[in-house]
């Protein structure tokens, strides 16, 4: 009976070495061994692997999508056997992340190298999108989600509150006007998200009173980037996540509207701005609750962003 742990050891490492010798060399063992081992997972899967040649090996296409199955079981299998034999090791493998778009850019790829630092043993995958992903069909690990949850039996860790700002540049509000109540931004230019039929009402509240805004302005887009942009260059107000807009803010780029009122979660906030309330959720299959990486992972965006998160601080 074939080895499998055996046969994805010699199979990603011949890949990670792009030769049997130096892979064989590695392992202890001799190529011809190496190659019998390989032979017979391919054998195993009814399809071949590896392209080989006397110059070189490269993977086909289900050799690709293999290996990276392949690396994610081993790691798995290293973590398991650490949990079980007290967990001395640091966090090791390969961890595949799901985020948002803008918030990855802007709050997330600034911390990778201090995370890889810290945890040299861990290797990266990053998925940036702003469409929910389905965990177990794309191999996600742990998923950033913004804005409210679904039901589900994932696991759901909050990393930040969501809240959303209405704002302007001080360039805007020299030449119109500071509105002093919600149903002033009806007689304002407001940049809107577009999605659907929706994004035309704001919504704000203070105190159980809540006000319904109808909105419109000279730009319409599907991109919460673009419309911070479009309010830094003086086209009108946007009512945006703090996490997008708060370093504005506290730059004097942007001023905020409305002090005392709050916006309503529900109110849409632009691509990977999540429309609906909740928060900033990291969210993990069950079956990685325990897992050393994802809660590396976890660990370190909630100690980094802080509590109130540092873009709520002077926003």
């Amino acid at each position: 009976m074939m080895d499998f742990f055996a046969a994805l050891t010699a199979f990603t490492t011949v890949v990670e070495r792009g030769a049997f010798a130096r892979a064989a060399r590695e392992l202890g063992q001799s190529t011809s061994s190496l190659t019998r081992q390989v032979d017979a997972l391919e054998e195993r899967l009814g399809t071949v692997l590896l392209n080989r040649s006397t110059r070189r090996l490269t993977l086909t296409d289900a050799g690709a999508a293999y290996h990276e199955q392949a690396l994610r079981i081993l790691a798995d299998l290293e973590e398991a056997n650490r949990g079980v034999a007290g967990g001395d090791g640091p966090p090791a493998g390969t961890l595949r992340v799901s985020l948002p778009v803008a918030f990855a850019q802007m709050h997330v790829s600034p911390l990778l190298p201090d995370f890889l630092r810290d945890h040299p043993a861990i290797r990266l995958e990053l998925m940036l999108t702003d469409e929910p992903v389905d965990l177990v069909g794309q191999r996600v690990d742990v998923a950033i989600r913004i804005g409210a949850l679904d039901a589900s039996s994932l696991v759901a860790r909050k990393l930040a509150p969501l809240r959303r700002i209405a704002c302007a540049s001080p360039a805007y509000l020299a030449a119109r006007g500071l509105p002093e109540e919600p149903a002033d931004l009806a007689r304002h230019d407001c940049c809107c998200f577009a999605y659907g039929h929706g994004g035309r009402v704001w919504r704000f509240g203070r105190d159980g009173d809540e006000r319904i805004v109808p909105v419109s302005g000279p730009v319409r887009a599907n991109n919460s980037m673009l419309l911070r942009d479009a309010a830094l260059a003086g086209m009108g107000v946007i009512l945006m996540p703090s996490w997008l807009v708060g370093a504005d803010i506290e730059a004097g780029r942007l001023t905020p509207l409305l002090p005392g009122w709050t916006a309503d979660p529900g109110a849409g906030s632009g691509s990977g701005g999540g429309a609906g309330g909740g928060g900033i959720h990291a969210l993990y299959l069950p079956s990685r609750k325990g897992s050393r990486t994802v809660r590396a992972f976890v660990d370190f965006l909630l100690a980094r962003f802080g509590s109130p998160p540092h873009w709520d601080r002077s926003a």
